[in-house]
């Protein structure tokens, strides 16, 4: 291979950083979505209680995973929002993800799911919190 394992290796808590981060700008787009209807137009066809409760999950859930704080509840609180959109609102239209536009949710839920074990990951206000507890400023 052209890089070395060893190299790879030790991109790889930088890159989970940056996965967070870039699935976090990406998911904030559909609860923006859902509020202001930016950056595409407000979803009409849904009852409106689901997108409210949905939307408030997306926002608050892709700026604390963007910011690295409270990332293992919020991943795990999205990947489940996740499962029960395709469920809820996929599956029903037709079993497979390519047929019923649920490819997406899939993929979301599982990519939340891997966060929510791996964590967040260096570039995080959850790893610099856990820095600063192992040494504390001195007063």
């Amino acid at each position: 291979m052209f890089v070395s394992d060893s190299a790879l290796a030790s991109w790889t808590p930088r890159m989970l950083s940056l996965l967070r981060i870039v699935v976090a700008l990406l998911f904030l787009q559909h609860g923006l979505t859902k509020f202001f209807g930016f950056p595409g137009a407000a979803p009409a066809s849904m009852p409106i209680f689901p997108v409210i409760l949905a939307g408030l999950i997306e926002i608050i859930g892709s700026i604390l995973l963007l910011i690295g704080l409270f990332t293992r509840p919020a991943a795990f609180i999205m990947s489940g929002e996740m499962a029960v959109a395709y469920w809820y609102a996929h599956f029903p239209r037709n079993p497979f993800p390519y047929n019923n536009g649920g490819d997406l949710a899939i993929l979301y839920c599982f990519v939340f799911l891997y966060i929510f074990f791996a964590g967040p990951g260096p570039w995080s206000v959850d790893a610099a919190r856990a820095t600063e507890s192992r040494h504390p400023a001195i007063t």
